[in-house]
């Protein structure tokens, strides 16, 4: 991936401030001003004994995509067991105006990506390869604007390539070197369905060739949007391999199977609770309520729960709720 040029970097960061103070400036607009007080009938299970936050009024959000719905409701829930009164304010459009909430304090705190803090957040073009590394850099960093980053979960929704159980059991292709090695061997085989962004982004399609040394003809590669891609993949005919997120519930739903970036090339996009600092140094026993709840996310767990949602059609706060209650770290009252 090629290094940021400094003018293209100070563009960045200014067209990054400028979305900043509007998003601030519209936070009424999203949903911040009114919210809904979370009501459920939860005890402490394996988290939350003793109450710990009995008496406290925390607001938690998330942006509006599902995973990031669920993992709002999570974090609610979590503070409600603990004795907490919660207000959910989740749903906010975007990701810049869901950060801002939590760094104003319009909200507590909500489960953001280590990528999208380093990328999109704090202006940087080149991830850093180590996802535990990746985790303490935005930390480290984000302090200065009073945002404090709690360890990461293994749950790390970044890009992929998928292939149907067909096309997986015919090519043998388990990885991406692999994928590389069948383009030289059999060009014809690797056609690919792609979002529009995909193949324009350094951290898509044109860095993941060059990391991989694939040359791939522009004929073998089919644009389209996120949603046609998966049902292209699945029937298998229109193209061989397809982007994906990495914890879509449809990859389960539809049988995909998701190629191993074996070098390490996309950027690391690791769930981790992202806290307004005030809170944090109000309530610090957050952290630990939050740390066994987050260690147990991982990319199976987000494509069960992001498939209950827009596979099966169930209702976010519920999925998250069942989660939490089958994994014991709350009960029903």
């Amino acid at each position: 991936m090629a290094a940021r040029r400094p003018r293209r970097r100070t563009a960045v960061v200014a067209l990054a401030g400028a979305l900043l103070v509007a998003a601030a400036a519209g936070l009424s607009g999203c949903g911040l001003v009114s919210g809904s007080p979370m009501a459920d009938d939860v005890t402490p299970g394996t988290v939350g004994r003793g109450l710990p936050l009995k008496g406290a009024r925390l607001t938690v959000t998330s942006k509006e995509f599902t995973e990031n719905l669920v993992l709002g409701q999570i974090m609610g829930l979590v503070f409600e067991a603990a004795g907490a009164t919660v207000v959910d304010r989740t749903n906010i459009q975007g990701t810049i105006g869901a950060r801002e909430a939590v760094r104003t304090g319009a909200a507590d705190g909500m489960y953001e990506y280590t990528g999208t803090g380093w990328i999109t957040h704090l202006g940087h073009e080149k991830p850093i390869a180590d996802p535990h590394e990746q985790w303490r850099a935005v930390r480290d960093e984000d302090r200065a604007n009073g945002l404090v980053w709690l360890p990461p979960s293994a749950l790390n929704n970044t890009y992929a390539l998928a292939l149907n159980a067909a096309n997986e059991k015919k090519y043998r292709v388990r990885t991406l070197s692999d994928l590389a090695a069948l383009l030289r061997r059999d060009p014809g085989a690797v056609t690919l369905c792609l979002e529009n962004e995909f193949v324009t982004r350094n951290d898509g399609l044109p860095g993941m060739a060059r990391a991989y040394g694939m040359t791939i003809p522009a004929g073998n590669i089919r644009k389209m949007s996120a949603g046609v891609v998966y049902t292209q993949v699945v029937r298998g005919t229109a193209c061989t391999f397809g982007e994906v997120y990495t914890t879509d519930g449809r990859i389960q739903a539809m049988g995909l199977t998701v190629l191993a970036d074996d070098r390490r090339f996309f950027p690391n996009y690791n769930a981790a609770p992202e806290m307004n600092a005030a809170t944090m140094r109000k309530y610090p026993q957050i952290a630990a309520l939050l740390a066994p709840v987050t260690k147990a996310l991982d990319n199976t767990v987000a494509r069960e729960l992001n498939r209950k949602v827009d596979v099966d059609g169930e209702d976010p706060h519920e999925v998250a709720k069942d989660w939490l209650l089958r994994e014991g770290f709350i009960k029903e009252g």
